[in-house]
C-alpha cells in the first residue's frame, strides 16, 4: 500500500507496392497535422529543465559525476556507455528522506506493461504507457517507482497528466540508488518488433525472458529534453514525426529483408522510391542515429543492390560517430566502416 496520499508485410507487386505509397502519401498529408500535435508533458512537478543554468536542480547524475551523467545519450562511464532517458530530481520526501513526488502521465495513452518485481530488472518497478502522437506509436517509460496508483494495470486508459505511480529508487544493481539520488528515469521510445520474445530466446537462451516484448532492448529511446524543448519553443508548430526526421544521421545500412515489422508501424518514416514501385522491393536502405533508430527507410529494387549480404553498410558519418561512440553500431577496419557486433544484433532483432 501507498502511504503517502498524493494520488487525486509489403508485398513486391506493383499494385501492393503502389497502393503502400498511397497509403504513406495519404497519412502524411491527413493524419498528422503539425498544428495539432500533442504535446508531451513532464512526468513530475519539477520544471527546473525549462530554467536556463538550473540544471543541477533537474537531473541526477551518476554517484560521484556531475549532473549532465543524469541526461540522455553517451553520458556514462567516459561516453562509452548510453543513457537512454533523463533522471528527474525529486522535489519532495517524507519524513524518513524518502521520495514522495507523484510521476504522472506525460500525454493521454493506455498503460502497456507494469513491473513490480524488482529484482528482474534494473529499472525496478516501472511502467511503460503507449501513446499515438501524429500516427505515431510511441511508448513512454517511468522507472524506479516506489509504488503504483491504485487500479493501475496492463490495457488502462491514462490521461496526460494523471498519476501513475510515486517515484522512488528501486532496483537491481548492485549499487543501490542513495536517498540523495532518488529519481524517476524517464523515457521517450519507439519500437523495435513485437517478435522480441523469439529473437531474445535465440539470442539468450539460458536467460529468462521476464518483461517479454516490454523488454528495454526492445525500445529506442529519443532525447526527451530536446523534445520537450524544442515543442517549448516551437509551441504548436512542433511535430514529434517531424523531429524523428531531423535526428542527425549516423550511417545508412542496406537490408537485404523486404518485410519487418517495424515498416508497417512508422510508414511515416518511408522515402518512396519509383524504381522500387516499379521492380518490386527486395530490400531497404534504412537510416540509423546513434542509438539505432532507424529514422527513414528507402525500398529498393534488385537492381539497386550490389552486395549479397545481408547487411551492407553504405555510408557513415564519421564527425557523429565520433560525437557519440557508446554504441558502436559501426566501427571502422583500416579505411573501411562495417557493422559492429551491436549493429548486427540490432539489425537481426529490428528484421526478426
Amino acid at each position: 500500500m501507498i502511504r503517502v496520499n498524493p494520488f487525486g508485410g509489403l508485398v513486391k507487386s506493383f499494385s501492393g507496392f503502389s497502393l503502400w505509397i498511397l497509403f504513406c502519401l495519404l497519412h502524411s498529408a491527413f493524419c498528422i497535422p503539425p498544428a495539432q500535435a500533442q504535446p508531451f508533458q513532464l512526468p513530475t512537478a519539477n520544471r527546473a529543465i525549462f530554467d536556463k543554468g538550473a540544471e543541477e536542480k533537474f537531473f541526477v547524475g551518476t554517484t560521484g559525476k556531475p549532473w549532465p551523467s543524469g541526461t540522455f545519450g553517451c553520458v556514462r562511464s567516459d561516453g562509452h556507455q548510453m543513457h537512454e532517458g533523463l533522471d528527474i530530481r525529486c522535489l519532495s520526501r517524507d519524513k524518513r528522506g524518502e521520495p514522495t513526488d507523484p510521476v504522472m502521465a506525460s500525454c493521454d495513452g493506455t498503460v502497456a506493461y507494469v513491473n513490480a518485481r524488482v529484482s528482474a530488472s534494473n529499472y525496478g518497478k516501472y511502467v511503460v504507457l503507449r501513446h499515438s502522437i501524429e500516427g505515431m506509436e510511441v511508448f513512454t517509460l517511468y522507472a524506479h517507482l516506489s509504488d503504483f496508483a491504485p487500479g493501475l494495470k496492463a490495457g488502462k486508459a491514462v490521461k496526460a497528466g494523471e498519476t501513475i505511480a510515486i517515484m522512488g529508487r528501486t532496483s537491481n544493481t548492485r549499487e543501490r540508488i542513495s536517498p540523495e539520488r532518488a529519481h524517476v528515469h524517464f523515457e521517450i521510445n519507439l519500437f523495435v518488433n513485437e517478435h522480441f520474445a523469439a529473437w531474445y530466446k535465440k539470442e539468450h537462451p539460458k536467460d529468462p525472458d521476464d518483461h517479454g516484448m516490454w523488454n528495454g532492448i526492445n525500445l529506442l529511446g529519443l532525447d526527451p529534453r530536446l523534445i520537450l524543448l524544442e515543442q517549448q519553443a516551437q509551441g504548436a508548430k512542433f511535430s514529434l514525426v517531424k523531429f524523428v526526421q531531423s535526428r542527425p544521421e549516423l550511417c545508412r545500412v542496406l537490408v537485404r529483408d523486404a518485410s519487418f515489422p517495424y515498416l508497417k508501424r512508422y510508414p511515416m518514416l518511408l522515402h518512396p522510391n519509383p524504381v522500387a514501385e516499379k521492380e518490386g522491393v527486395a530490400g531497404y536502405e534504412l537510416t540509423l542515429d546513434f542509438n539505432a533508430v532507424p529514422i527513414a527507410f528507402t525500398p529498393r529494387a534488385a537492381s539497386e543492390i550490389k552486395s549479397k549480404q545481408k547487411y551492407q553498410v553504405l555510408s557513415v558519418n564519421a564527425a557523429e560517430e565520433e560525437k557519440n561512440p557508446c554504441r558502436k553500431l559501426v566501427i571502422r577496419r583500416g579505411k573501411n566502416w562495417e557493422l559492429g557486433n551491436s549493429g548486427n544484433v540490432f539489425l537481426n532483432l529490428l528484421t526478426q
